[in-house]
């Protein structure tokens, strides 16, 4: 079967064309897996895509754009591609409580600032976004009252917070919503590279670095993405004999069992209260808090593997961001890319002088290492505030994941709230008062800092 006839035969396919069924996953999953190893080779074979540090999975996500469905329609992606990210995402944050692990209660001061520069910065970008939008774009254009809000929601949550905001605006039928806060996040990340990677060298430079002496010594291994043999390390442990379960599925079907509690919950409030519903990402977050305090209580939790539930975590991501970039509609970006471009680049240099500016008055060690790791996760996410890291900090001595692993326990309960209430209040008429708390909020966790006495005083 050559390349046209299979084409034709999946496009003409009364399968692939208006009902979905197991075959159009199938056939989806496997489109994008290809995409996935071309965007992995890519990034290996190609020096300017090493230098910028260009994930795969944004890569694939790109190709599946261009050439899918909504671009110039050669590769056969269904048009189911968009759904894909409602569901990955209830398995991710579903997962994030058994991932995270009870850090040692020690330098208070350095967790206690570290949670005040994220939490606030997080409020604060939120604010803006919302503020920008409705009291500036939306008197210039006829928008949608939440268009400011897409910022946020694919900066500083990346594919994932888009995913789940955009999900919750398209049962209402505003679909657009979607498509933008996926584009912001798509945007972010390349902003968090390219910048991130900018950054690093005036750090390098004016010597604000406290690891990294020149940035072109940086290992080889962090630019093609493969590690040597003497450098990799286990995904995990084997906590159960394969005789009864393979431990790569024990873990994965704990995950799979929380996403359903969260999609049972969201259905049932649903269900006894019309026209209110709970995301389901959300209620598989509160799933998996409950489920973790049940497996730490009867000890279950000594066979549960975090890093495992990291790595399937991780694997969901990259298959999200691929989809989530495929599924963009370029018509809908076309339509909104003048306030759209104002809103995304506004909001990336106020991120930027706040990272910068707050990480030296909140930061007593290692503010620059920090600030890369934080403008990475505010613009990009999580993987990219690491990577970036990882240039600055090649061996990890700042101990600023130390810290905020501790200081997202706090962070992370505003954030579900912050991308569970967005929609409800933006949908009933109450975004500016939503944004209007988020300022204030925002502030208030900056005057507890002062407060506390983590600002840094000048002598």
């Amino acid at each position: 079967m050559n390349a046209v006839f299979f084409n034709e035969y999946i496009q003409t396919s009364p399968r692939f064309m208006t009902d979905f069924t197991p075959w159009t996953l199938f056939v989806d999953t496997g489109i994008i897996s290809v995409l996935l190893l071309l965007g992995k080779l890519m990034r290996v074979k190609i020096r300017f895509i090493q230098r910028l540090f260009i994930p795969p999975s944004l890569l694939a996500g790109f190709i599946g754009l261009s050439l899918g469905p909504h671009g110039f329609g050669i590769i056969p992606l269904s048009t189911q591609t968009g759904t894909y990210a409602g569901i990955l995402i209830a398995f991710i944050f579903g997962a994030l409580p058994l991932i995270s692990q009870k850090a040692a209660k020690r330098d208070a001061d350095n967790i206690g600032s570290m949670w005040a520069y994220s939490q606030a910065g997080m409020l604060l970008q939120w604010a803006f976004g919302g503020l920008l939008g409705l009291l500036v774009l939306n008197r210039i254009w006829p928008l949608n009252p939440a268009f400011g809000i897409t910022m946020p929601s694919g900066y500083c949550g990346g594919h994932g917070t888009a995913a789940a905001i955009g999900q919750a605006f398209s049962q209402f039928g505003y679909d657009e919503i979607l498509t933008l806060a996926m584009t912001a996040a798509t945007f972010g990340i390349v902003a968090a590279v390219i910048i991130g990677l900018i950054i690093i060298k005036w750090g390098t430079k004016k010597g604000h670095t406290s690891f990294l002496a020149n940035y072109d010594d940086l290992p080889h291994e962090l630019q093609t993405g493969l590690l040597p043999g003497d450098k990799r390390e286990s995904m995990g442990e084997s906590s159960c004999s394969s005789i009864s379960i393979d431990p790569l599925t024990f873990n994965l079907i704990i995950v799979a069992v929380i996403a359903l509690g969260g999609y049972c919950i969201s259905k049932t409030v649903s269900h006894f209260m019309p026209g209110f519903e709970l995301p389901v990402f959300s209620c598989a977050f509160v799933v998996g808090i409950f489920i973790k305090k049940i497996f730490d209580k009867t000890r279950t939790s000594d066979y549960v593997c975090p890093q495992t539930i990291g790595h399937i975590s991780g694997a969901f991501t990259d298959f999200l961001v691929a989809f989530g970039i495929a599924s963009i509609k370029i018509s809908v970006v076309i339509e909104y890319i003048i306030p759209l471009l104002i809103l995304l680049v506004s909001g990336l240099i106020a991120t930027l002088i706040y990272v910068l500016v707050m990480a030296r008055k909140l930061m007593k060690e290692c503010w620059f290492e920090k600030a890369i790791f934080t403008w990475g996760w505010f613009t990009g996410t999580m993987a990219m505030g690491i990577a970036l890291l990882r240039v600055a900090d090649p061996k990890m001595r700042s101990r600023c994941l130390d810290n905020y692993a501790l200081a997202y326990l706090f962070i992370a309960p505003v954030e579900i709230s912050l991308i569970t209430f967005a929609p409800v209040a933006f949908l009933n008429g109450y975004g500016l008062v939503f944004t209007g708390i988020c300022l204030a909020a925002g502030l208030a966790v900056l005057a507890t800092a002062y407060i506390k006495g983590w600002f840094i005083r000048k002598q």
